[in-house]
């Protein structure tokens, strides 16, 4: 490596990873002056990958890199299911968006209607060092919204946009290329379930009671929640063996909430956005995804004048998709169907929003505080001890408050209960 010429943030990089940059480099045909390298994002963003910005400057010209490195740290890398989940988003940048980039290409959809993803330099599998090499979006001006802040319905449409095509995709595969669908869904793991297996009811549910309770005083709303979660891992397995055999399962994204997108805007208004994160990437079902997006990264108010257009306009983003390839959604994944997932998936996404909300939706120290925890944990009670809420300020006890409150509304108005 004496060729190149390495500064900045470059503890816990290792050989192979340089490695990797180097040979990514070369491919570019940058003459290399010095490598930077720099922290990517806010303390307390990331817990499951440590993300750095890579600056080539060159003598003709600069390339700016964005490197996800897994953590080390075995502990988290267990209780997180770290390996499995690296895995799953290479299958999806070096194998499954080339494969979709093609297929589009080869039906002639424009490029206003093709799917959007970071661009995949280089990737590496090693255990303990895996690494994706992607495009730095933050050069093509795109940039993240607050994740405390309502996402207005411009910017849900154009999620869900990205969605529908993404879920197409599956519909298109099954179509044309059964055994080539039917092997993505076998390499790719259900996150989800892989770590909700290892941590049983009894250690998760009456934590995360206990925090909720603190936060709102809604006996009916705790009383719900208290009858999900003790039977949230068997619903899950439940769930995912529903979806291996179910004709409507297609590859999910699996996570949607605003830190795992991107949007650009001209003179303010939106032109585009990009999904980030796809280590949670599986077979699923597609309303897991668009209620995930809805219940976290919208309020309440919002989700009052928006929802069912919302619905409606995901529907018919899937048909305009499938249209490219002679499919319709009314054939593939009709809206009856699609109602039925609505309200089949959601207790699910209730009691996960719940969950992930007291955990994700902190600020500045209270954030930080969080992420070392998780990353410091080395069993799921002590991850669990982190969601206490009682100890946090009174202003990020209100923010949590409003957003569960939330949730239980938009469950009560827009989602019918099984029962």
């Amino acid at each position: 490596m004496a060729e190149f010429n390495f500064a900045g943030s470059i503890e816990n990089i290792s050989d192979s990873l340089l490695e990797l940059i180097k040979k990514v480099i070369k491919e570019q045909n940058v003459k290399v002056k010095k490598v930077t390298f720099e922290p990517a994002g806010k303390a307390g963003d990331n817990v499951g990958s440590n993300t750095k910005r890579i600056i080539v400057e060159g003598e003709e010209k600069r390339l700016q890199l964005f490197a996800k490195i897994a953590p080390q740290n075995e502990g988290l890398r267990q209780l997180w299911t770290i390996r499995l989940s690296f895995l799953n988003e290479d299958i999806m940048y070096t194998e499954f968006f080339p494969k979709l980039e093609k297929m589009q290409r080869d039906a002639g959809v424009p490029e206003t209607d093709r799917f959007r993803y970071a661009k995949c330099y280089g990737s590496f599998t090693e255990n303990l060092q895996e690494t994706l090499i992607l495009e730095d979006l933050k050069l093509s001006e795109f940039t993240m919204l607050d994740k405390l802040v309502s996402m207005n319905d411009t910017c849900v449409k154009s999620v869900l946009k990205n969605l529908a095509i993404l879920h197409s995709f599956s519909f298109v595969l099954k179509s044309r290329e059964p055994e080539t669908f039917d092997d993505f869904k076998n390499k790719l793991t259900n996150i989800r379930r892989a770590t909700m297996e290892k941590c049983p009811p009894e250690v998760y549910a009456e934590p995360i009671v206990s925090s909720i309770s603190f936060l709102i005083d809604n006996e009916k709303w705790i009383n719900v929640i208290k009858s999900i979660l003790p039977n949230l891992t068997s619903e899950i397995v439940m769930l995912s063996d529903f979806e291996n055999s179910y004709k409507n399962s297609v590859i999910i994204q699996g996570d949607a909430w605003t830190n795992n997108f991107m949007f650009r805007f001209k003179e303010g208004q939106l032109t585009e956005s990009v999904i980030l994160d796809y280590q949670t990437a599986s077979n699923g079902n597609p309303m897991t995804d668009v209620l995930t997006l809805i219940f976290n990264c919208t309020d309440y108010e919002t989700k009052c004048k928006h929802y069912y257009d919302w619905i409606d306009y995901y529907h018919s983003e899937l048909d305009k998709a499938l249209s490219y390839y002679k499919l319709s959604a009314s054939s593939v994944y009709p809206r009856s169907e699609m109602d039925a997932d609505l309200k089949r998936y959601a207790k699910l996404i209730l009691s996960l929003s719940c969950a992930m909300c007291i955990m994700a939706m902190r600020s500045g120290d209270e954030a930080v505080e969080m992420v070392n925890a998780l990353q410091n944990a080395s069993e799921y009670s002590g991850i669990l001890e982190t969601m206490n809420t009682k100890g946090l300020e009174k202003k990020s006890r209100d923010v949590l408050k409003d957003k569960i409150e939330g949730f239980f509304k938009s469950y009560e108005t827009f989602c019918v209960s099984e029962d």
